[in-house]
This record gives structure tokens, C-alpha cells and sequence, in this order.
């Protein structure tokens, strides 16, 4: 599975947007053949397009396997901050059959705000954003709102960072049974409340931000997980989610590094059975070096 949550949250129904659940196929089967010439049947991730429509008006194509369209495309119009709140979201409506699911043939999330929101956005320049590692911001430059954020108080005991590691390693994936997805997950300690995969590390943390923002979720005492590094953008999205705790089974980039210790964000990389270090922000880490021992 693609998206897992573990933890019900109470929802308010006050200004929250409607949206579908058009969950798309994630998988499709495909007929390979091995060194020997033998002819065998196996599972590739299926990407896909996804147009979104801003009040009718085309403002970006996202690469996207399709596990919850519309939380991916809510967190992505909050990370890229061209809304200020879910409430300015009247609905988001997902619609897979323009396309009728051929290949290379897009869908389609229609966005609609509150006539009182007053969102205004130009579509971007940048018009499809790939699956490539590095989706960069294609609205504004997210580096010149690092000083406006500000991250709470909060602790990860080596304990629960093992858990977590140790979670992550049982969770059924997409990526185990056919390769070339990105995975996070949001934890809290070392419960797994969220787990979503995608074709683009970008895709899953605006997934998981969308589930958080839609069900009033903070991140003060959560922690962030990708199996990808820790760039600077992905960074700034877990400190714009609230959460001061970043772990992955990747490393970090010199930009992400610096932008961690100037929020104070404990990064944590190369994360994998007992191992790991610590990149920043150490005192965040309540350490256990006695779970070392045989």
C-alpha cells in the first residue's frame, strides 16, 4: 500500500474544503524479460500526470502515482504558499477519466476557493513538474520565509528513533514489490501516523502536509521520515509542517544542513538498523548509547 494511517483524527467541519478520494491504480503489470531471455510477469509504479486547475485556470502539471491526489495537491498549494490556509478551499476535485487511464494522458484536480479568499496565482513558468529529485519552488523563493518560522521545543529519545527505523522496515510498501518510489511517513515517537509513497520525495511530504493541514494536525511533537536525502527544500517544507524532527535513510545536502541548523531542526540522516548520524540540532536527541550494547 501507498498510504497508510494509523491514528483516526477528528476533523472540523467548519471552512474545511469538500474534496473526492479518487485514488488512483498504483501498480500496473508488465511483462519483462530476465538475462536468460525467460519471460515473466512483474509490477512497475504507475505515474501519471495530474493538471491542476486553480478557479479554472491551468496552474501546474504534477508527476504523481495517485495515492491521495487531493491531499498532495493541498499540501502543494500550501508548501508552495499560494494559500495561507486550508479554509480558503472551497473543494478539490480529482477526476482520472479525461483520460480514460492511457498512458501519457493526464488528470485532472479542479480547485475552487472561497469567493472571500481572494487567491490570485499565475500559472507557472515551469508548467510540468517532473519526477526528478530536485522540484524546486515554482512560486517564490521559499528561502526568504526560513525567518518567519519558528519550531517548538520538542525531543526524539534514540528509542523511538530505532522504532520508527524499525517501523519503516516492516511497513508493506509499493517500493517492495515494484521499485522506483519515494516513501515518508509521519511519526509521533515512534507510532506511525501517516505513510505515503509517490514518484517524487516532493509529492510525498505535500501528501503528508495536505493530511495534516485538512485534519488540523501539528507537527510540534511529530517526526518526519523520507527514504530520500534531506535537501534544502525538504527541509524548509518539515519546518513549514511545524515538525522539528527530520529523519531519513538518505544523507543531507550542505544547503539542507544549513538550513536545518538555522531553524534549529534536528536532522538526522543515514538512518538504518542501529545506525545513524546526527547532522543537527543534537540536543534535540535524547541519547541512549546503552541500547549499543549486546
Amino acid at each position: 500500500m501507498s498510504v497508510v494511517l494509523h491514528a483516526p483524527s477528528s476533523v472540523s467541519v467548519v471552512s474545511k474544503p469538500h474534496i473526492t478520494h479518487e485514488r488512483a491504480p498504483l501498480t500496473r503489470h508488465v511483462t519483462v524479460r530476465n538475462e536468460f531471455g525467460e519471460s515473466s510477469e512483474t509490477q512497475i509504479p504507475a505515474e501519471r500526470a495530474l493538471i491542476i486547475y486553480l478557479d479554472k485556470k491551468e496552474l501546474v502539471t504534477l508527476m504523481t502515482l495517485g495515492a491521495e491526489p487531493e491531499w498532495l495537491v493541498l499540501g502543494f498549494l500550501r508548501n508552495q504558499r499560494l494559500i495561507d490556509s486550508v479554509s480558503q478551499i472551497e473543494s478539490i476535485t480529482v477526476d482520472w477519466t479525461i483520460g480514460e487511464g492511457e498512458v501519457g494522458e493526464p488528470g485532472v484536480a479542479a480547485v475552487k476557493t472561497r469567493p472571500e479568499a481572494h487567491v490570485v496565482a499565475q500559472r507557472s513558468a515551469d508548467r510540468v513538474v517532473t519526477t526528478g529529485c530536485g522540484q524546486g519552488s515554482v512560486f517564490g523563493d521559499l528561502m526568504s520565509h526560513i525567518d518567519e518560522m519558528s519550531l517548538p521545543a520538542a525531543h526524539i529519545t534514540q528509542a523511538q528513533l530505532y522504532g520508527l527505523v524499525n517501523a519503516i522496515r516492516l511497513q508493506e510498501t509499493t517500493y517492495k514489490s515494484s521499485g522506483s518510489v519515494h516513501g515518508c511517513a509521519l511519526f509521533q515517537g515512534d507510532q506511525m501516523l501517516m505513510f505515503v509513497e509517490d514518484v517524487g520525495r516532493h509529492n510525498a511530504v505535500d501528501t503528508i502536509a495536505g493530511w495534516m493541514w485538512m485534519n488540523d494536525i501539528d507537527g510540534q511533537d511529530k517526526v518526519f521520515y523520507t527514504t530520500g536525502r534531506l535537501t534544502s527544500e525538504m527541509v524548509i517544507k518539515s519546518a513549514q509542517m511545524g515538525v522539528p524532527v527530520v529523519v531519513s535513510r538518505s544523507g543531507i545536502t550542505q544547503m539542507g544542513l544549513d538550513v536545518a541548523k538555522r531553524l534549529g531542526l534536528c536532522a538526522i540522516g543515514r538512518a538504518t538498523n542501529k545506525r545513524f548520524l546526527c547532522f543537527s540540532a543534537p540536543e534535540r536527541l535524547i541519547w541512549q548509547p546503552e541500547l549499543l550494547t549486546p
